[in-house]
């Protein structure tokens, strides 16, 4: 019977995701998918801000790119009025204060990002095997390395396969087999109460903003207007509330009443289709699964575990943040780096993120598809107060444009924050020291957030680099060394490296044998000595004063490709000579440690100091989850 590392159902955006990271890694892999062909049109088609950093990270967004995808920068609001609907402002889709490297979002049908990610898949040695499903599975523990049997069938029963396999992932969508077998429920929060259709394809219009992102609000419903790629654009038109006489929360539509209802709610401008792609009509409904997993063997991501409205563009980047949640996890104990208990995190990290998503979706999308006052009834009701904010020059927001702006942060990925546990310091963490720091405590960064943007200039090459891109996504913890001065320093970044170097530390324990270490290639730039971390140093001083040989001990010169000066100027800290120190929250002169995520989320942050301190921190830390015991008398739960 043949054996895998891992079988995965379903290839849309979390199972390739997912597929992606571990073929990447070596994992030998089974994928199937029940569609005879990729996805060709429609579905899914935002690209949030942070899921275009983490597609950099993984060396895929100049792919997604050359396909030119529509950008919105702005999104405009357009309200009732007189003669049918009228603009009322724009707001920023990703504004200023979120410091995202790329303040837009990225609009491009799934099936061409798909298409990026089964390339890729392909590259590393896995095919997606269609069109097959899954036809049962069952734990039954009978081999202990490989202990889930999976029974896998063509859909025109036509031939049928059994494995066994060390994990089993569902990336199934809504209707899943694997969710159903385990018993899984999905728990709705409200009845559904909209219907909504979608319809992709090449317009005519006069409609001023057909190229930007709108919400659009009409006495005769609502619209919201998504630009896409190849001069397409994409219209979710409300065709039914549960306030209508005759509701059914399973109306259906032609295409053409569909056409009908956002003529009129476009009045007074014209539309008209050359084309239309594709459509469909849905449903708003917020559904979360009860469980993620039963067993930390048979696990499911994506729309299998949540579902929601798409107008807020989560569904698919929510999916690639599941699936890289779980990838590294996976990896960490497959390689022996860590105890197999922390893949109960997987579970208790996404499925939170997916209540605030639910949360948030909810709220939103009540207020999309609530019909909003048209202007007379605005001018009887409320004249006194529109006069008001008009002599000020401060239109009156509604409810949804309040909404929109508070959640931009939430909406662009950047917003996601990890509650503490084994990864994420707190003060209630197994490893205590006083030399731990806490956001607003000797650091701006919060455990649990992404890694703050800087810049830096890198010293090998004098190139300016994005830091935070400096380490691809590779299952490695990225131990960043803000070294400070370098005439403050010196002694603390000795110290570090000798007692990281020590027999114990979890430097020395997770490195490679003396033997293999030899045979890693010297153009290796990230895992010289261990595929569990990688470190950064970065000095608070200019490019020209820093002399790598010289001024690093041997441990942190072979990582000579991420040694930085920390000497490029940043708009956000005009006063700070150490820009990227300055955001992290650091000092100067003194520097600090941050240890990172694979996934990018900051893990701790340790002050830099002579002796053995600082290391013995990071044993703490890191022995709170690994397989080993590193240091000395390391606390457990």
């Amino acid at each position: 019977m043949e054996k895998y590392d891992i079988v995965i159902i379903g290839a849309g955006p979390v199972g390739l995701t997912l597929s992606m990271c571990l073929a990447r890694w070596g994992y030998k892999i089974k994928h199937i998918d029940n569609r005879p062909e990729p996805t060709p049109t429609g579905r899914a088609d935002g690209i949030q801000p942070r899921s275009l950093d983490l597609l950099r990270n993984m060396g895929l967004k100049r792919k997604i790119m050359a396909y030119e995808p529509a950008k919105v920068y702005e999104v405009a609001f357009w309200d009732p009025s007189a003669n049918g609907i009228h603009r009322t402002g724009t707001w920023a889709s990703c504004p200023k204060f979120i410091d995202a490297r790329y303040p837009f979002t990225t609009l491009l049908h799934q099936g061409l990002i798909e298409r990026v990610f089964i390339e890729d898949i392909e590259k590393h040695g896995v095919q997606i095997q269609r069109p097959w499903t899954i036809a049962g599975f069952k734990n039954d523990g009978e081999d202990p390395i490989y202990p889930v049997e999976v029974s896998l069938a063509h859909v025109d029963g036509s031939a049928k396969e059994t494995m066994r396999t060390k994990y089993l992932f569902s990336g199934e969508g809504a209707r899943s087999f694997v969710r159903e077998q385990l018993g899984v429920k999905i728990h709705h929060k409200d009845p559904i109460a909209y219907v909504w259709g979608v319809m992709d394809g090449v317009v005519r219009t006069d409609f001023p903003d057909i190229k930007m992102k709108c919400t659009i609000h009409s006495d005769a419903g609502s619209i919201m207007v998504i630009p896409r790629e190849n001069n397409m654009v994409r219209l979710y038109i409300q065709i039914a509330s549960s306030t209508d006489k005759d509701w059914h929360p399973r109306r259906t539509a032609t295409a053409e009443e569909v056409q009908a209802t956002a003529k009129r709610i476009l009045k007074p401008y014209y539309i008209e289709w050359d084309r239309v792609e594709w459509y469909s009509v849905y449903p708003i409904g917020q559904g979360i699964a009860e469980r993620y997993t039963l067993d930390e063997r048979v696990f499911m991501g994506g729309d299998c575990c949540h579902t929601h409205s798409p107008k807020a563009g989560q569904g698919m980047n929510t999916a690639f943040l599941d699936a890289v949640n779980l990838a590294w996890k996976i990896h960490h104990v497959e390689s022996g780096f860590a105890a197999r208990h922390i893949l109960t995190s997987y579970e208790s990290e996404r499925k939170l993120i997916a209540e605030n998503l639910l949360d948030f979706d909810a709220r939103y999308a009540k207020l999309f598809s609530t019909r909003l006052p048209s202007a007379g009834e605005v001018g009887s009701a409320n004249a006194q107060a529109v006069a008001t904010a008009a002599q000020q020059h401060e239109p009156e927001e509604n409810e949804f444009v309040k909404t929109f702006k508070a959640s931009c942060e939430f909406t662009s990925g950047y917003g996601v924050a990890y509650n503490p546990n084994l990864f994420n310091w707190s003060p209630f963490h197994p490893a205590q020291s006083p030399l731990f720091l806490r956001h607003q405590h000797g650091t701006l960064l919060r455990t649990g957030r992404i890694l703050t943007p800087a810049t830096v200039t890198r010293v090998v090459d004098a190139n300016i680099v994005h830091l935070e891109q400096e380490v691809p996504l590779n299952g490695s913890f990225r131990i960043y060394i803000f070294a400070g001065k370098p005439t403050v320093t010196q002694r603390a970044l000795a110290d570090f490296c000798t007692h990281l170097t020590a027999p114990r530390s979890f430097f020395s324990t997770y490195s490679y044998p003396a033997a293999e270490q030899e045979k890693v290639s010297y153009h290796e730039l990230h895992n010289p000595h261990s595929a569990f971390f990688t470190l950064c140093t970065v000095f608070s001083a200019p490019r020209s004063s820093i002399s790598i040989n010289s001024m690093l001990p041997p441990v942190l010169a072979r990582y000579r490709d991420h040694v930085y000066a920390d000497d490029v100027w940043d708009q956000r800290v005009q006063d700070a000579k150490a820009a990227a120190h300055a955001k992290m929250g650091l000092d100067e002169a003194h520097g600090g440690i941050v240890v990172v995520r694979p996934d990018g989320y900051v893990s701790c942050v340790v002050k830099l100091v002579e002796g053995k301190g600082t290391v013995e921190a990071l044993n703490g830390y890191f022995g709170a989850f690994v397989q080993k015991r590193v240091g000395g008398e390391i606390a457990s739960l």
